[in-house]
């Protein structure tokens, strides 16, 4: 036997996953979560092929609330099903629509903007935020998101919702997003539910958690770089002009 001594990486074994956020321990930052009470309800869909767990944000912004549910699928048969309980009235839930409509365009004044189904500013829009009894995210890619909406009849029942935000994602060039007013999970969780309860702190609790997190991935990216493999450029599917074969 040779008595050369055996030099190992502290990660040459995959190191396990936390069960709460489903990281690589080294990417965990579940302890310092603070929990927020929120009236509100919080429905996170995902779609089964986002499954970029060292910048994904969906598990770490349902932590923060207590009652909250992280939902992996295609399809269910209805927002109660989804979510796992009854549900008096889906027109209280508010989903963040994915159509071309911005709120910059529609009303620059606000953060959130509540829509009808042709996409055009909704009467009576402080009647409409003030009912909302929940909110509905979809998570994954701009076309994965599109598929879950597709899949999913029950969601035209929802009101929609879009969001002006006064500034891009915080994930910068980690993770482009497809436009412009595009954000990660957490900070749509964290924009809307505060915009619709007018608690500020929300999103400043969920922001800086997510700043936590992408200090982190830059931290174990310099050290142990197969741990945070970057993300391919996200393509904007542009559905309307898709060409259909004869």
């Amino acid at each position: 036997m040779s008595d050369q001594p055996h030099h190992h990486s502290p990660l040459a074994e995959t190191p396990p996953d936390c069960p709460r956020c489903q990281k690589p321990l080294p990417l965990c930052i579940c302890d310092s979560v603070t929990p927020l009470q929120s009236r509100l309800g919080l429905l996170i869909l995902q779609h089964p092929q986002e499954q970029d767990r060292a910048l994904g944000t969906a598990r770490l912004a349902a932590q923060h609330f207590e009652d909250a549910v992280v939902k992996v699928g295609l399809s269910w048969p209805s927002l109660a099903k989804a979510l796992g309980r009854p549900i008096d009235d889906p027109a209280r839930w508010a989903i963040l629509y994915l159509g071309s409509a911005k709120a910059a365009d529609l009303d620059p004044e606000s953060e959130v903007v509540a829509l009808t189904r042709k996409g055009e500013v909704a009467d009576n829009q402080r009647a409409i935020l003030k009912s909302i009894e929940g909110v509905i995210l979809l998570d994954g890619t701009w076309s994965q998101a599109k598929a879950l909406w597709w899949r999913n009849p029950w969601m035209l029942k929802c009101q929609r919702v879009i969001l002006g935000p006064r500034r891009p994602s915080r994930y910068g060039q980690l993770r482009r997003e497809p436009r412009r007013d595009g954000l990660s999970t957490i900070e749509a969780a964290g924009m809307l539910l505060a915009a619709l309860e007018r608690r500020p702190e929300i999103a400043a609790t969920l922001d800086a958690s997510f700043e936590r997190m992408l200090a982190r991935y830059r931290e174990v990216e310099e050290v142990h770089p197969e741990l945070t493999p970057r993300p391919k450029p996200r393509a904007k599917q542009d559905w309307r002009r898709r060409k259909r074969r004869p």
